[in-house]
């Protein structure tokens, strides 16, 4: 049985990931970031060291995967009023949550890994959310930006503001949604 990128989720593989996800979860709630080690985490997880080095190769990898696991949306956005209204809904909450200082170095973490894997996970991530936004002002007429539009324009700002510890006002985000809005749609 050869090695696999990405093992089918059940099974032992699942108990695996899960308990080690949890033991870093836990870990970093309770101690000093840089106490934290491989053999500590797998001593909590009940599984030996080479375990997590083969599955995830090192400790920046482990915590970038735990990071990206982290920012997987629950569901879909929530339906509060127009597509534009449930937008800068959403678009405020991911501003404040990416911002706390959990959020930033989540962000941190999935960014330092030497595999883009997790970064792309977490990019696929964001934009499906937003895709569900696109598809609903499409099912009532309602003019919307583009994918390309809010991901370069709304969320791309966000991000770097938040990397470079500038934390984006609610005020900031509502006009980050407003410049992308297309005329028909500004004064909605």
């Amino acid at each position: 049985m050869g090695y696999r990128e990405n093992p089918r989720p059940g099974g032992r593989s699942a108990r695996v990931q899960a308990a080690v996800h949890q033991s870093v979860r836990d870990m970093l709630a309770t101690m000093d970031r840089a106490d934290v080690t491989i053999p500590l985490i797998a001593q909590r997880a009940n599984v030996t060291p080479s375990t997590i080095y083969r599955r995830w190769g090192d400790l920046q990898q482990l915590l970038a995967d735990v990071a990206a696991s982290h920012l997987q949306p629950e569901g879909e956005p929530a339906s509060i009023g127009s597509a534009r209204e449930d937008l800068e809904a959403w678009v405020e909450q991911y501003a404040d949550e990416m911002a706390s200082g959990v959020g930033r170095q989540m962000l941190r973490d999935v960014l330092a890994a030497a595999d883009s894997a997790n970064a792309e996970k977490c990019g696929t991530y964001t934009r499906y959310q937003l895709a569900v936004f696109i598809a609903r002002a499409e099912k009532c007429g309602e003019p919307f930006p583009t994918l390309t539009d809010l991901m370069d324009h709304v969320i791309s700002p966000i991000i770097y503001r938040i990397l470079f510890d500038q934390a984006p006002g609610s005020d900031y985000v509502r006009r980050l949604v407003a410049k992308v809005m297309p005329e028909s749609a500004a004064g909605a």
